[in-house]
């Protein structure tokens, strides 16, 4: 498939990276939300790719905020559509709703400033490694709130309390402090960086991805409540037989090995 915004790199293991390039300053807007819906379609039915990366190839910018300007010359247009910035929201949600639900380990490789929508996205993958830059939703600074899904997300991480002192402020944290308060993983230096990211990845892709992804799957549905986290989990876990994974794992369990879940792949 051919990408404009997207350049889509298949690395060893079966790391696959997505480096955002929507010069100048990486901003989202139709096109490059498209493109990424169009990413993870691809790369979730990819049975090469076990893990997915998105990084970016702006050297100071993982990713702006929404192409407001662009945004608000579209709303003059289209005054006749009274739910039309509801719908750019909803639609900006939904993509990155995809990578939230994507079957498979997304990491958020942020070495570059990651504020309003590019923190959005981040929040939305599974695993933050940040370098250099800043990171939060800043939307309130603006007069805007967070529109998609840092309102959510950003709460879920952190709690009601923490989540409402950074978006009412709109505080931009460094890596450390972001680090410290658990809205990303790993704070690294910014030279290191490609290197701990690549070996991460690698690490989760040596591992029963098929099977990460079925934990996944149950870890999102605590949101829906305990009895249907339960149900999806009872489900996921009947579902981890349908691949090779159990008996990969069981047979190096017993033979006191570690297990390789590379085999075959």
């Amino acid at each position: 498939m051919s990408y404009h915004l997207l350049e889509i790199e298949r690395r060893d293991k079966g790391v696959t990276w997505i480096h955002i390039n929507n010069p100048p300053a990486n901003a989202i807007g139709y096109e490059l939300m498209q493109e990424l819906e169009e990413a993870v379609g691809e790369l979730t039915d990819d049975k090469a790719t076990r893990v997915v990366v998105i990084a970016s190839k702006h050297p100071k910018i993982f990713l702006a905020g929404a192409d407001l300007k662009g945004m608000m010359m579209t709303s003059g247009e289209a005054v006749e559509d009274d739910n039309f910035i509801e719908k750019e929201s909803a639609r900006m949600q939904a993509c990155f709703q995809r990578f939230a639900e994507m079957p498979k380990p997304v990491i958020a490789a942020i070495n570059g400033y990651a504020l309003g929508g590019g923190c959005e996205l981040a929040l939305a993958c599974d695993f933050r490694i940040m370098g250099s830059g800043k990171i939060g939703l800043t939307e309130v600074s603006l007069g805007l709130i967070p529109g998609a899904g840092g309102t959510q997300r950003m709460t879920r991480i952190l709690g009601r309390a923490m989540a409402m002192e950074l978006i009412f402020f709109g505080k931009k944290l460094e890596a450390k402090e972001a680090e410290a308060l658990g809205l990303i993983h790993s704070a690294v230096p910014s030279e290191q960086f490609e290197e701990v990211v690549t070996a991460f990845a690698e690490e989760l892709a040596t591992g029963a991805v098929h099977a990460m992804g079925l934990a996944k799957r149950a870890i999102n549905a605590t949101e829906k409540g305990l009895e249907e986290g339960l149900k999806v989990e009872a489900q996921a876990f009947a579902d981890t037989f349908l691949s090779d994974e159990p008996s990969i794992g069981l047979a190096a369990f017993f033979q006191k090995q570690k297990a390789n879940f590379l085999e075959g792949y």
